[in-house]
Parts: structure tokens; C-alpha cells; sequence
């Protein structure tokens, strides 16, 4: 094997390491989008009530969305977290004097809710199904997973190449690389397009700004290491096997 082809291949096995573990940790984090809000000092009933609904488990989407709107929400592919004061009083106090504590809740979503259909109007059952936005979110949570499988499947191929000492069979791992990055991209694609519809929706309070989190800047960093790791993949086994092929043609002559 070729010094030039070995070294792409070793680039692009670090490229394609450093991909599936950006995209695990973007999957198993909460951070895709966060909400920030003024901190709630108190715990009013409406405050419990709000909270009691959060992590019920027949919160629909309005209802956790006015709770992560109003205590600095985060948002994950499979859970939602709010911010809420850690010593909770049942009237204002007078007058804050020193800082209080927060701790963050979380609720994961259950598999029924990832799949479940969403309403043209946010909580309103009767408002028929927004089949844009129920498509978008059942592709943001399949697709990440998707392109996961894509990579350990092209990996088992690849070292399976190693043992065989030949780079043509990494072609299919290079083929499998850009399929999952292509899913990444959608998966990112999906995510903004159903935030997007959702703000237009549910209207962010005015004190509220929303931005994505880093475990989405990690998705979107994944995907060009993904077509990257692809190009090198393909490259590498491609020209190998040409050089080897006019080598072995020479040797006949």
C-alpha cells in the first residue's frame, strides 16, 4: 500500500472517530436549543401549576413550551429541561437580599410524544394536524440515529479492510460516510425548519430570547468531518485500486 493512500486512510478513520463522537454526545445532550428568560424569584401557584403540567405525562406542546419559555428551557432530541428556583414559597417575599439556589428539571420525551402528531395550532386538538411540522420532528429524532448506525456499519467495513490488507472495500465505507452525513444535514436541516414553524406558532415572550445550543453546533460540525472523512474514504481506495490495476497491466506487457 501506498504511503499517500495509508495516510488518507488513517485521516480519515481520526476524521470519521471524531464525527461519531460528536454526533453521540449532540444525541445524548440537552443543549439543541435554549431559551433564556428572566429568573423566577418565587413559586406563585401559577408558577407550581406550570411546573406540575411540565412534567406531567400528558403535557402537550403548548403547555411545555410555555414552561421552557418561562424558566430558561432547554431542549434535546429525547429530553426538556427547565430552571426553577430549588427553595420553592408559596407567597412573594418581601425583598430579595442575597442570592437563591436553581436546580434544573428534566423530562425525557417518551416514544409515544416523539411520534405523536402536531396540531396546526399548538394544545388544540381540534385544529387538525400540521403534517409539516409532525414529518420535520419524527426526521430530527430519526435521522441522527440514522446516520449513527451508518458510520459503526462503515467502520466494521473498514476494519474488516485492514484484516484483508486491501483499501478497495473502504468505497462502501466512504459510501456510508456520505449517506450519514447526508442524514446529518437533513437532521440539522429539520431541526431549524421546526423551530422556525414552531416561533411562528408560539410567539417568544418579549423578555424571552431563544438561540441554538451547542449540542446542535456539534451535529452541524459533524456533518463536513462526515463528507470529508467520505472524500478521503473513496479517493484513497479508488486510486489504489487504478495504480494497482495499470501496475498489474504493466507486469502482463
Amino acid at each position: 500500500m501506498d504511503n499517500r493512500f495509508a495516510t488518507a486512510f488513517v485521516i480519515a478513520c481520526v476524521l470519521s472517530l471524531i464525527s461519531t463522537i460528536y454526533m453521540a454526545a449532540s444525541i445524548g445532550t440537552d443543549f439543541w436549543y435554549e431559551y433564556r428568560s428572566p429568573v423566577q424569584e418565587n413559586s406563585s401557584d401559577l408558577n407550581k401549576s406550570i411546573w406540575d403540567e411540565f412534567i406531567s405525562d400528558e403535557a402537550d406542546e403548548k403547555t411545555y413550551n410555555d414552561a421552557l419559555f418561562r424558566y430558561n428551557g432547554t431542549v434535546g432530541l429525547w429530553r426538556r429541561c427547565i430552571t426553577i428556583p430549588k427553595n420553592m414559597h408559596w407567597y412573594s417575599p418581601p425583598e430579595r437580599t442575597e442570592s437563591f439556589d436553581v436546580v434544573t428539571k428534566c423530562v425525557s420525551f417518551t416514544l409515544t410524544e416523539q411520534f405523536m402528531e402536531k396540531f396546526v395550532d399548538p394544545g388544540n386538538h381540534n385544529s387538525g394536524i400540521d403534517l409539516l411540522r409532525t414529518y420535520l420532528w419524527r426526521c430530527q429524532f430519526l435521522l441522527p440515529f440514522v446516520s449513527l448506525g451508518l458510520m459503526c456499519f462503515g467502520a466494521l467495513i473498514g476494519l474488516c479492510a485492514c484484516i484483508c490488507r486491501s483499501l478497495y472495500p473502504t468505497i462502501a465505507t466512504g459510501i456510508l460516510h456520505l449517506l450519514a452525513g447526508l442524514c446529518t444535514l437533513g437532521s440539522v436541516s429539520c431541526y431549524i425548519a421546526g423551530i422556525e414553524l414552531l416561533h411562528q406558532k408560539l410567539e417568544l415572550p418579549d423578555s424571552v430570547s431563544g438561540e441554538f445550543g451547542w449540542s446542535f453546533c456539534l451535529a452541524c460540525v459533524s456533518a463536513p468531518l462526515q463528507f470529508m472523512a467520505s472524500a478521503l474514504f473513496i479517493w484513497a481506495a479508488h486510486t489504489n485500486r487504478k495504480e494497482y490495476t495499470l501496475m498489474k497491466a504493466y507486469r502482463v506487457a
